[in-house]
């Protein structure tokens, strides 16, 4: 059995799904929620209150792999420095704890969850209600999403080190190339 950490990275709405995979690919729903800090709050307030929570749930769940919505642009800046932000902290923790990330694009989990990379948050929510057997989508869409990315991470494979896209291999071999250099 494996327990995947899924996480919608977001500074005013985290979402977090933790799933089991067992044989046969079954999935089944250990924890979901909503992580939340006030928008009036100091950055380093909201960034700190989330990564808190975050953590308990590292530490209470132990999963074996964390995933996380990669985000590659968005119209509003803001709104990707959140991402960003809280997706740092998840990689932090994850670090911290010796568990292995992966990464997930919205379309591919799309594409994992509903066999189409182009499916609305309607369609994706319905399918992780029926994969993971609930009567009613998990609301809000955060933790869905969540959700959706654990399960993506479950259909691909705990062995992240395989699991990528071609367009993902070559983000990842830009970002190493880009830290060497930094490094120097």
């Amino acid at each position: 059995m494996t327990k995947i950490l899924g996480i919608d990275p977001g500074l005013t709405r985290c979402g977090v799904g933790i799933i089991e995979l067992s044989r046969g690919r079954k999935l089944t729903l250990v924890d979901v929620r909503v992580l939340v800090s006030p928008k009036d709050e100091s950055l380093d307030a909201r960034i700190g209150s989330i990564g808190k929570e975050l953590e308990a749930l590292f530490k209470k769940h132990r999963p074996d792999v964390v995933a996380i919505e990669r985000v590659f642009s968005q119209q509003n800046l803001s709104s990707v420095m959140g991402t960003a932000q809280i997706s740092g902290v998840a990689i932090y923790l994850a670090n911290k704890y010796s568990i292995p990330i992966a990464m997930h694009t919205p379309t591919e989990v799309k594409a994992a969850v509903t066999g189409s990379g182009r499916a609305g948050k309607a369609q994706v929510g319905q399918m992780v209600a029926q994969l993971l057997g609930l009567k009613q989508i998990p609301k809000p869409a955060d933790a869905a999403d969540a959700l959706a990315i654990a399960i993506c991470q479950g259909f691909r494979g705990v062995n992240t080190s395989t699991s990528y896209t071609k367009a993902q291999l070559k983000w990842n071999e830009a970002a190493k190339s880009a830290s060497t250099k930094s490094k120097r």
